[in-house]
Parts: structure tokens; C-alpha cells; sequence
């Protein structure tokens, strides 16, 4: 897990154990010395089992620390009713332990049936299972554990997004290292080795102390001169190539980022060239572009995205549009800040929500005042 989700795992940790008050109610309605020791007991062998979980990093163990609360509650829930919040522990980790709904589902089940099987048997004069007891406390095993279900695999998602990020961050800057390496190559390579030539020759040619041989060596450094300013010219070329790639490159990062999520992209980046950005635009649109590929991950489960410049009006727009599901998705700071920042260059900003979500970017042809 991400060093920084674990530690607001262990941190809630703190908060989560304030649950466990709920196994205190029954020895203090009837506060009889066996059944404050019990109780006391039963916390004494819940709290290592509770902590152990959040400092384990090994999910089979996780799972067999979750058994081990179902077991406990199941052994105190016949003499304390309290002790069914064990129960209710072990379904909101089970979410968080195993990624399969099916096998988490199959996990609420066994302890629901559980409760049931102490219910039915074990109830007797001095035991505390009852029909409404086993009610209760399913709804809310259910309510907890399905909400912690929504709760672990928005994580998991934000998890593979955030490695998918890092994996494409990491061989972008490898495959951009090696362009460089490869254009200075071509670029200076035999340049330099040009240049080291005739300033050996320059240098051999001064040794003689021949008018000849000055000339043909001024000659040389002329040369010299001529062939380094071709080559800084070619250097400041390949250098703003490098910077007029920003959208370009953020389509091709958002393709693999939405592949690999399962959504295919349909954009052509060569159509960037026709709509005339200027370098702030482009920045801005980049920026536009990975935060509506980061909402389509989190929040859209859609298949395909299409994406499209067009100019009409004197109005240029960026159409980002998914097909997946369109729940209207409040406006925090990423989007906020999208706004903002086309709004910032004259533009407008627009999110309509139909088969999927189309959000759409306007930015005009001209400067506006503001800009000016």
C-alpha cells in the first residue's frame, strides 16, 4: 500500500477503536464482577488482534486476523450482547482484506448465518442471543460492511491510477532521456568532431611561422566560428521542439493512462497543429486534459473516450467526452482549478452530463483584454 493511504489507515485506527465501547453496555446495566472480568478478557484478546491487523502488511494474514474477530464475537456474544460489535469489526476490515466482492459477500453471509445458529441454539436462561439481537446487528454488519466495500475499491482504484501514473511518469522520463541522448547526438556529434579537427589543424598550422600557413589557419578558425553557430542554431531548434510537445505529449500519456484502465481513447494529437495554440493555451489545456482523464478513471467506468479540437466562430474547443456513467460529480478543486485557469484566458468552461459525461472546453481565437 502507499506509504501515505497507510499511514491514514493506522491513523483512523484511533477513531475505529472507539467502537468497541458498545461491549461495556451489558456489564454496566448488570455489572456483576464475572461479567466485567469476561468482558475485560474478551477486549484483552481483541485489541492485539485489532492492532496486529492495522500494522500487517500480508493480506492472508489480515484475512485470518478478521476470522479470528468473527470467532471472538461468536464465543462473547452468548453471555454479553456486545460482543456482537467483534461481528460488525470483522465485516468492516473484510472489505479492505479481499478484493473479490463475491468472496467478501460470501464472508457477511457466514457471520450473518453465525448469529442465526446462536440464536436458534444457544438460547437459553443467563445467554444473550435473541432474534432481535441477530436483526440489529445484520442491518448493520450490512450497512458497514457494504459501505467499507465502496470505501476499499475507490482506494484500490486511486491505487492502480496512482501506479499507472508512476509507471508512465517513469518511462516517459526514461524514453525523453533517451531522445535527447539520440538528438544531441545527431546534432553535435559530428559537429563537435568537426570542430576539434579544424582547431587541431588551426593550432598545427600557427606552429609554422609561415604567412601560408596563417591564412589557411585564420581560414580554419573562420570555420570553426561558422560551424559552432549552426550548431548552437540546431541546439535551440531541438530545444524548442521539446516545449512545443506539452498537449501533444499529455494525449499520449492520457491514452496509456485510460488504457489502463480498461478505456480506449480516440484522438488524433497531429489535429493540435491546425488549431493555432499559443504556449499558455496549450499549458492550460494539458492541464485540462489530465484532470478529465483522472475524473474518467475514478469516477466514469466507461469504455471509450473521444476527444476533438474544432474551431468555428471564432471560437476554439477541446470536446473531452466518455461514455460512461453520467453521476453529476461536485466540483472540487481539480475541476475548480480547470476553471479557473480557462477562464483565466478569456475561455468557458462547460460539463453536461446525458450517455456518459461531455465536457468542453472554449478558448477564443483572439486575445482577450485581459490577456492583451
Amino acid at each position: 500500500m502507499h506509504t501515505t493511504g497507510r499511514k491514514a489507515l493506522r491513523g483512523s485506527a484511533f477513531i475505529w477503536i472507539a467502537y468497541i465501547g458498545f461491549i461495556f453496555i451489558d456489564p454496566i446495566l448488570d455489572p456483576r464482577p464475572h461479567l466485567w472480568l469476561k468482558t475485560l478478557a474478551a477486549v484483552a484478546v481483541f485489541l492485539p488482534l485489532y492492532l496486529w491487523y492495522f500494522a500487517s502488511c500480508n493480506k492472508r494474514s489480515q484475512l485470518w486476523l478478521v476470522v479470528a474477530m468473527a470467532a471472538l464475537g461468536a464465543i462473547t456474544v452468548p453471555w454479553n450482547s456486545g460482543g456482537t460489535t467483534f461481528f460488525i469489526y470483522a465485516a468492516a476490515f473484510l472489505p479492505f482484506t479481499l478484493s473479490s466482492i463475491r468472496w467478501i459477500l460470501t464472508g457477511f453471509a457466514a457471520e450473518i448465518l453465525l448469529l442465526c445458529a446462536e440464536a436458534q441454539w444457544l438460547h437459553a436462561p443467563g445467554l444473550h442471543v435473541s432474534w432481535i439481537t441477530v436483526a440489529i446487528n445484520s442491518f448493520l454488519l450490512v450497512m458497514i460492511g457494504g459501505g467499507n466495500i465502496f470505501f476499499a475499491q475507490n482506494r484500490r482504484s486511486e491505487a492502480k491510477l496512482r501506479l499507472a501514473h508512476e509507471e508512465i511518469e517513469t518511462l516517459a522520463a526514461v524514453a525523453e532521456r533517451e531522445r535527447i541522448a539520440r538528438d544531441l547526438h545527431d546534432v553535435l556529434g559530428h559537429t563537435l568532431s568537426v570542430i576539434v579537427l579544424k582547431a587541431e589543424l588551426a593550432r598545427r598550422l600557427l606552429d609554422h611561422n609561415d604567412p601560408d600557413a596563417a591564412l589557411r589557419a585564420r581560414n580554419e578558425m573562420a570555420e570553426v566560428e561558422s560551424t559552432a553557430r549552426i550548431a548552437l542554431a540546431e541546439v535551440r531548434e531541438a530545444i524548442g521542439g521539446y516545449r512545443s510537445r506539452g498537449l501533444a505529449s499529455e494525449i499520449e500519456s492520457a491514452r496509456r493512462t485510460l488504457a489502463a484502465a480498461g478505456v480506449t481513447l480516440h484522438a488524433d494529437a497531429r489535429e493540435i497543429r491546425s488549431i493555432g495554440l499559443s504556449a499558455a493555451e496549450e499549458t492550460v489545456l494539458a492541464l485540462a486534459l489530465r484532470e478529465a482523464v483522472t475524473n474518467i478513471v475514478r469516477h466514469a467506468h466507461a469504455r471509450t473516450c473521444h476527444l476533438r479540437f474544432a474551431t468555428q466562430d471564432g471560437v476554439r474547443r477541446l470536446i473531452i467526452e466518455d461514455d460512461g456513467e453520467a453521476a453529476a460529480i461536485r466540483e472540487g478543486n481539480g475541476l475548480r482549478g480547470m476553471r479557473e485557469r480557462i477562464e483565466g484566458l478569456g475561455g468557458r468552461f462547460a460539463v453536461e452530463h446525458g450517455q456518459g459525461t461531455r465536457l468542453e472546453l472554449h478558448l477564443p481565437t483572439k486575445p482577450s483584454p485581459a490577456n492583451a
